[in-house]
């Protein structure tokens, strides 16, 4: 039975979680062990951990390697949050955990956060045939994701960790209440990002992880005598929140028995989520109990046994559509465009020599080639790339959404040039991948020119260097052929062939 070890390294607090995996795949808790190392205090401060806290770290590292060795488990992750990824000193860090542990922290990005915490609620909370927005609230960041049962839509992270708000808001406060209202002030502001993210579609359901959730649902049922923890309504909340911030820290730790690394942090949390429900129309929130940690293991336990409930591609796919969506594009031609361009990829391997990655890229690309309209129809190649360097693609990296953006750019208009600066910025290798599927996006979009899905299926005939295509549909398509032949140069240049269509 594989006894597996996951480690949280937050912002307010280290967390290690030891599990056994049976035959089944059923997940057994071991032993969960908490470490006060508070890394954001420093952080969102001066930049840097402190030699000191490194230091503080290390013991609870020390601590955490006994529990693993004792346990034997097979396999350790440790992964760090937002005052590791943003600390000047971050590989320091990680390098003196490493030697003192033999633990290697790993910093990942709020995408690959967001998506841990999915995978513990997911396993937690029935999704079916809702719509949830998943709400992580740690110590440097917010989380915010729109997720339903086949993966996340949308995900997008916040500078408003409650440690980072204690930290940063604080300096200018003058005492604690004045703190308070700064920080609501703070979280008023972000509501039309919030908006923005969430949309026009009714939200099914709240659900709140973290620390402080947690401890607020504590609260709920040991001050309001309420029998469950893991539901807050919007009414418990406010009341507690009143609570909380009329007391002071000490007061919350005497009479609370709230511990002291939560006793000021919880205030800040309270104010976020209250204003989320607010935002989202929701008069309640979930708190599964469940976090990174959890993520983490059940991560573990669908690569031990090499699969995976929803596929990267579903994840992408899925991701791209709420960002089209987001920017109202046409969903129809969107679709359409994307299955041609899939089509005309697999059939031209002989011709591109890319790989299943680029195909994904290409998938994406096609689905949201035209959100730029949304901006406006002139050059609207061009705001749909700006726009997708600047909204996340779950399960993409940044370089990988940098190909995705310039393909989209280069679906019509001027071919790619070295002076465009967002192209110039590209590998050589990944130049060469932006022009081979820009030129295969050109032909697919065309297939859809009056958008109108008239185009039934093709035909392909490659006589070096003749490359002949047949189109079969509705009517004599004589727009859809006009279209791909006008498109058709950026094609030929790019894979030395000359373009034909059969009648």
């Amino acid at each position: 039975m594989p006894i597996l070890a996951a480690i949280d390294v937050g912002s307010n607090a280290m967390r290690l979680a030891i599990a056994s995996v049976d035959a089944e795949r059923h997940v057994t808790l071991l032993e969960v062990l908490r470490e006060p190392v508070r890394l954001g205090q420093d952080v969102f401060t001066t930049g840097t951990i402190a030699e000191q806290t490194i230091e503080t770290a290390i013991e609870a590292f020390l601590r955490f390697r006994e529990a693993i060795d004792r346990h034997g488990a097979r396999w350790t992750r440790a992964v760090a949050t937002s005052a590791v990824r943003e600390a000047l000193n971050q590989e320091l860090f990680q390098d003196k955990i490493a030697q003192a542990s033999g633990i290697n922290v790993e910093a990942i990005g709020a995408e690959e956060e967001a998506r841990l915490i999915y995978s513990a609620v997911n396993g937690r909370v029935n999704l079916r045939n809702k719509l949830a927005v998943l709400v992580d609230i740690g110590g440097g960041s917010t989380e915010i994701t729109l997720a339903s049962d086949e993966g996340i839509l949308s995900t997008e992270s916040y500078r408003m960790g409650a440690v980072r708000l204690l930290r940063t808001l604080g300096e200018n406060a003058q005492g604690e209440q004045h703190i308070h209202q700064l920080i609501q002030e703070y979280v008023d502001a972000t509501q039309r990002r919030i908006r923005r993210e969430l949309g026009k579609q009714k939200i099914d359901l709240c659900i709140a992880t973290g620390g402080s959730m947690e401890s607020l649902g504590d609260l709920r049922r040991e001050e309001l005598g309420r029998d469950r923890d893991t539901v807050l309504p919007a009414d418990d909340l406010k009341t507690l929140t009143k609570r909380l911030m009329s007391l002071s820290y000490e007061e919350r730790v005497r009479q609370l028995h709230l511990r002291p690394d939560r006793a000021d942090v919880i205030v800040p949390a309270a104010l976020i989520i209250q204003k989320i429900l607010q935002i989202a129309g929701v008069d309640e929130v979930t708190v599964p109990r469940v976090g990174l940690k959890d993520g983490l293991l059940a991560d573990m336990v669908e690569e031990l046994y090499g699969e995976r409930k929803t596929t990267r591609r579903d994840q992408v796919v899925a991701s791209a559509l709420q960002i089209g969506r987001k920017y109202q594009f046409d969903e129809p031609h969107a679709l359409i465009v994307s299955k041609w361009a899939v089509q005309l990829f697999d059939r031209t391997r002989e011709l591109h020599h890319l790989g299943l990655e680029h195909r994904l890229l290409l998938e994406v690309a096609a689905l949201v080639h035209d959100i730029g309209g949304f901006i406006g129809a002139a050059d609207h190649h061009k705001h749909s790339q700006y726009l997708l360097l600047a909204t996340p693609i779950v399960g993409l990296t940044p370089d990988q959404v940098a190909i995705v953006s310039n393909v989209a750019r280069y679906h019509r208009k001027s071919l790619p040039k070295p002076q465009h600066d967002l192209y110039k910025a590209l590998s050589s290798r990944d130049k060469v991948v932006v022009s081979k599927l820009a030129a295969i996006l050109r032909l697919a979009d065309a297939m859809d020119n009056e958008h109108a899905s008239k185009v039934s299926d093709f035909e392909i005939d490659y006589r070096k260097p003749r490359f002949t295509i047949k189109l079969y549909g509705e009517g004599d398509l004589l727009l859809e052929k006009w279209a791909m032949n006008k498109k058709a140069p950026m094609f030929e240049e790019v894979f030395s062939v000359r373009f034909a269509i059969a009648e």
